[in-house]
């Protein structure tokens, strides 16, 4: 099991923290500071990056009067100045804050780096109440032989989180130290130099378990602390090793950052990252690395050391395959930040606005046209998010680059990407409209369905199952206000459960990860645009089973249910939404044309309902499905809805060390609507239609005309066909045949028919077959183009043979005529 990072950011000051402001005058330059080394060479190569190193961490010269950096240095300001104000500075004290007593304890003395970095900065940063301070600077100093001779220094083993001895704690005090380096005395440099190179001796290995390869982020992270070491210590071997470590010389490229990946952690091809062996983690780890690598790269340029491996394009193109199709105005999507979603500092706009940091800051050192194209995807989502404005969620480094960008006429804001993404190496979906986007959390024997521990990720019981997060343009806070402390962790969108009672996860020391047993989770996409997935569910700790399948067209998502039977006793639901109404939204429900009672506490079965509509969300089409029981004694499931208040706390979800939730109450409103199967169901299904951003009107009127049929939803298939664009859409559990296509063995299959041909492509989400033949139902004269493991035989019932082996469930295509 790997150990938690603490926060989400290990990179310059926390992010989340150190967001800085406080109005001064005019135009500030970056603080000057007195020498105990002797003046700053302006030609020495250390001084040189050491000065780059501390302007990464104050943002180097601005203008306090641009109300944007006074807002800016305010926050820095009051939560520096906060932080100093309780600093313990008597001569017998046990700890540096009350709250973090003993100092001894990795968390407490990790945490207590981490505030006097934040003091320190706002000490470097003109116009802070604290800035040039040398009481504040003396008493720094102090706090740092104490921490050293009390806490962290190199004859202490390590004990409990490994991270706060490796990664935390050296890279709040190497920041500490580039901030404060002109007063540091000499003895006291060695002493936390050599601390660190016992702790973080190099970015290759981890330090308590010597055997094990740092991969990732951590890698990146450790890269970091060893270079700013290097500097610090004026070694330049030791910034060599920094650097190579981000290629991983030592072992011959095999954990480089550089390195497109086929299994465990890093990048894929595909755009999928995973962290931790098996945890989809674009949006916290991912973004980590980025800016960890970003950073150093950054630090280093024009230098001796500079980062010259020709592989960096990996890093750059993860930006447009792997961040942008996760990014909707600048939210991360939760769906890729696994045990992240419960910290409550640290939202979706909160790690979304890191990421979108960590791209301006890799854009400085990047090739042109990589520079261009991010700086405009930057605009757009710094522009179109107002709910949760990035400005007002970062420090002055970050927000300099980004009004540079948003002043530059000649930087257009680049419009939200749409497409559908098969992210097939880490088992999730996007698909992504002009006004909303839907992602898809999948699982498997391969990818976890959750990561739980130290405290974090209590109830991410079913975050893996099936779950759709619904981003809606107009609705940017779904996901980022209160949602995770206030929803019914039973009852997420897509999934489908058994009602048991859980017990809290992750409770104690470590991390852990959940992979169920399925084999199928994934699917294929068409053209860039139409898409389909399934999933295999094998509940933990229930009987559960069915079979899962979403097809994603232009303006809608079908999703369809089949196979489901557990013999436990329990009722089985599937849950169609679960919308997050805010503190005290009333939107107006209507079912078949009827508006339900919007007020808390309304709750009713809705067996015969045709279509739902939510204001300001969109509507909810119940078609009947192929699969519906017949002649097995049971009726198909019924439609529930419910509106209701629910109250929680961050702490119910998170007792991280350094992560943990407020016990303050917060109280959301919902409306949620599921499918109850009833108790222990043999063979049932369900089918449902999502259609985001539709009104009351255009919901019914698609109820009426039904222009996708549900044409399969069984145990050997589910498909759909939609006439007027010319698509069928099927998932085969088996061989057999459905939407006028024979399959002879499990694939996901999408054929497109129009006036200039076919398009197809299709795929093995469960990796277990070596070849998939088709049959399809319409005459093909020509191959245009094929995939080189696509053969087909024209014909009037064309023969498309594919191998599927080896491939990792991505897609095989072909144009026909």
């Amino acid at each position: 099991m790997r150990m938690p990072r603490s926060g989400f950011d290990s990179t310059a000051p926390r992010r989340r923290t150190l967001l800085a402001a406080s109005a001064a005058s005019a135009f500030l330059p970056l603080a000057a500071t007195g020498t105990a080394w002797g003046a700053p060479d302006a030609d020495d190569a250390y001084d040189t990056l050491l000065a780059r190193a501390a302007a990464q961490l104050t943002g180097g010269a601005f203008d306090a009067a641009d109300p944007d950096f006074a807002a800016a240095l305010k926050v820095l300001d009051t939560q520096a100045s906060g932080w100093w104000r309780q600093l313990d500075r008597s001569a017998g004290r046990t700890a540096l804050w009350a709250d973090l007593s003993p100092a001894k304890d990795p968390g407490n003395f990790g945490q207590s780096y981490t505030r006097l970095r934040t003091i320190a900065t706002a000490w470097a940063t003109p116009g802070t109440s604290l800035s040039d301070s040398a009481e504040v600077a003396d008493a720094v100093l102090d706090a740092l032989r104490f921490l050293h001779t009390e806490a962290y220094r190199p004859d202490r083993p390590e004990t409990g989180n490994w991270w706060f001895w490796e990664i935390g704690a050296p890279r709040a005090l190497m920041d500490t130290c580039v901030l404060l380096r002109d007063r540091l005395p000499a003895a006291d440099l060695t002493a936390y130099v050599s601390t660190i190179a016992k702790f973080c001796p190099d970015p290759d290995r981890r330090t308590n378990a010597p055997t094990l390869s740092e991969t990732g982020a951590n890698r990146a992270d450790k890269a970091v602390i060893v270079a700013l070491r290097g500097l610090i210590a004026r070694d330049a071997a030791t910034l060599a090793l920094a650097r190579d470590g981000l290629s991983d010389v030592r072992d011959k490229g095999k954990n480089s950052l550089f390195t497109y990946v086929t299994s465990g952690d890093g990048f894929y091809e595909d755009g999928s990252f995973v962290q931790h062996g098996s945890v989809a983690y674009t949006g916290t780890y991912g973004s980590v690395l980025l800016g960890s690598a970003g950073q150093l790269i950054a630090l280093l340029a024009d230098s001796e050391w500079a980062v010259t491996d020709p592989k960096t394009s990996v890093l750059y193109d993860a930006v447009d395959r792997t961040f942008s199709p996760v990014l909707y105005d600048g939210l991360m999507m939760d769906a890729l930040r696994g045990r992240a979603i419960s910290r409550e500092k640290a939202p979706d706009h909160q790690d979304g606005a890191v990421t979108v940091t960590n791209i301006l800051q890799l854009a400085s050192g990047a090739p042109a046209a990589y520079a261009e194209r991010w700086r405009a995807l930057a605009k757009g989502w710094i522009r179109r998010n107002t709910t949760t404005p990035y400005l007002r969620l970062v420090g002055i480094p970050a927000l300099a680059r980004a009004k540079a960008v948003l002043d530059d006429d000649a930087v257009p804001a680049t419009d939200r990407l749409t497409g559908h993404f098969a992210f097939a190496d880490m088992d999730r979906v996007v698909h992504r409209r002009p006004g909303w986007a839907l992602t898809l959390s999948l699982s498997s024997k391969r990818i976890a369905a959750y990561e739980a521990g130290n405290g974090e990720n209590l109830h991410g019981w079913y975050t893996g199952d099936g779950m759709t997060y619904l981003y809606d343009g107009e609705d940017l806070g779904q996901f980022g206000d209160g949602f995770w402390a206030t929803v019914d962790p039973y009852r997420l969108p897509g999934t489908t459960v058994d009602t048991r009672q859980r017990t809290d996860i992750g409770s104690g020391g470590g991390t852990g990860t959940y992979r169920p047993k399925n084999a199928v989770a994934g699917g294929t996409v068409l053209d860039g645009r139409y898409g389909a997935a399934a999933m295999e569910l094998i509940a933990d700790g229930s009987t559960l089973r069915a079979k899962k399948s979403w097809f994603f067209l232009d303006n809608a998502v079908v999703a369809l249910g089949a196979e489901i039977t557990a013999g436990d006793g329990r009722t089985i639901e599937t849950v169609v939404e679960n919308r997050n109404l805010h503190a005290g939204g009333t939107p107006r429900l209507t079912v078949d044309g009827r508006r339900r009672p919007s007020h808390p506490g309304w709750s009713a079965p809705l067996p015969d309902a045709n279509w739902a509509h939510l204001e300001g969300t969109g509507g909810y089409v119940f078609p009947e499905s192929p699969g519906s029981p017949a002649g097995d004694g049971q009726d198909g499931p019924r439609l529930h809805a419910l509106r209701e208040d629910r109250t929680g706390t961050w702490r119910a979800i998170n007792t991280g060390a350094d992560t943990g939730g407020s016990t303050t109450p917060v109280t959301r409103r919902y409306l949620t609507l599921w499918l109850d199967h009833g108790a222990s169901p043999t063979s049932s299904s369900y089918a449902y239609v999502l259609l985001p951003g539709a009104s009351a009107a255009a919901t019914a009127a698609w109820a009426r005309s039904r222009p996708v049929h549900v044409v399969a939803n069984d145990a050997t298939a589910q498909a759909v066909e939609a006439r007027r664009s010319g698509l069928l859409a099927a998932h085969f559990w088996q061989p057999g045949s459905a939407a006028g296509i024979t399959a002879s063995g499990p694939c996901t299959v999408l054929v497109r028919r129009d006036d200039d041909g076919v398009s197809l492509a299709v795929a093995d989400p469960g990796r277990t077959g070596a070849t998939v033949r088709l049959e399809l139902p319409f005459p093909v004269r020509e191959v245009i183009r094929a995939d080189d493991t696509v053969a087909v035989t024209p014909g009037r019932r064309p023969v498309v043979t594919v191998r599927v082996d080896g491939s990792r469930g991505h897609a095989h295509t072909a144009a026909l005529r």
